[in-house]
């Protein structure tokens, strides 16, 4: 006879020895139930394909030494909230604050620009969701216009490498930028997979006299696969590709800032705080696989702190 089955059919007799046992009966019962639905793993960097109301503090803290120079540091905090209006869609709003240390060279602070839009989501199938959004930028964030603050500046400028480039509608403070896009994950057993394309269309607002470039266009993609260890706990990695589609004047003077690869792995805690919050904080790393990020020794470590309901 099965020793659980034994011990259970003792309880039943008062047996005091069994008695002793229930709490461990108990925990192995728990153990031994069916699995619960399949969890999905948040992405690192990548947006959620689901649409939910969330609180959600993202520090990017990144390492950089170019040639010659003392080690810098950039500090890159995003900030984003998310109201689920209706079942599958939420507005959002989204801002960062950039601290910039260089070795060499000016360094600064800066309010960043903020960026309003929606998020939709829709499911395909037990293991396939899509999910969308559509975003403005709105290109009020400090460094911007003709004259602009030089510390403040450096500090925008900064905050798009600390952000391996995925971000850019953020920092580029003096366009009015469009961003639609897409992902699609995939979510089965332990296993999480996801992929997203980005399409940004910078349109220039201000800073005519120390920006050239009227209007940008901009693609971010990535791919991000988690594997849950234990139902508290994934582990991940995530791809991330940024390139210019137009060529700006600063790609036009050097190629090597026409794209960015990155790739980064972390770990995902899943706390579930009550009947429907969740607390799902991240330590990831990250660094360069190709100029011009490499070249100047860059190193990022992400603190990632989601509230979702």
């Amino acid at each position: 006879m099965d020793p659980i089955d034994a011990a259970a059919r003792r309880l039943r007799q008062g047996s005091p020895k069994a008695l002793r046992l229930e709490p461990v009966l108990a925990a192995l019962a728990l153990a031994l139930a069916a699995p619960a639905a399949a969890q999905y793993s948040l992405p690192f960097q990548l947006r959620p394909t689901g649409a939910a109301t969330t609180v959600r503090s993202d520090t990017a803290l990144a390492l950089s030494q170019p040639p010659g120079t003392p080690p810098g540091a950039t500090v890159a905090s995003l900030l984003l909230v998310s109201v689920q209006a209706v079942p599958d869609v939420a507005a959002f709003a989204r801002g960062a604050y950039v601290l910039h240390a260089p070795g060499a060279g000016q360094g600064g602070q800066a309010a960043v620009n903020p960026i309003l839009g929606a998020a939709l989501s829709r499911k395909l199938s037990d293991e396939l969701r899509l999910g969308a959004i559509v975003g403005v930028s709105i290109p009020v964030g400090m460094g911007g216009g003709d004259a602009p603050e030089p510390g403040a500046a450096a500090a925008a400028r900064a905050g798009v490498l600390a952000r391996s480039a995925m971000d850019n509608a953020l920092f580029a403070v003096n366009d009015l930028v469009l961003l639609p896009g897409a992902g699609l994950s995939y979510v089965r057993g332990p296993l999480t997979l996801q992929v997203e394309v980005t399409l940004l269309q910078l349109i220039r607002l201000r800073g005519e006299a120390v920006q050239p470039d009227a209007a940008r266009t901009n693609f971010t993609t990535g791919l991000h696969a988690a594997w849950f260890l234990i139902p508290q706990l994934s582990a991940g990695v995530e791809l991330r590709y940024q390139r210019w589609l137009s060529t700006p004047a600063a790609v036009a003077a050097d190629e090597r800032l026409r794209d960015t690869f990155t790739a980064a792995v972390g770990v995902r805690a899943h706390f579930k705080l009550g009947t429907s919050l969740w607390l799902r904080p991240a330590l990831v790393y990250a660094r360069p696989l190709d100029n011009p990020m490499s070249g100047l020794g860059y190193q990022v470590v992400q603190l990632d702190l989601p509230l979702q309901l």
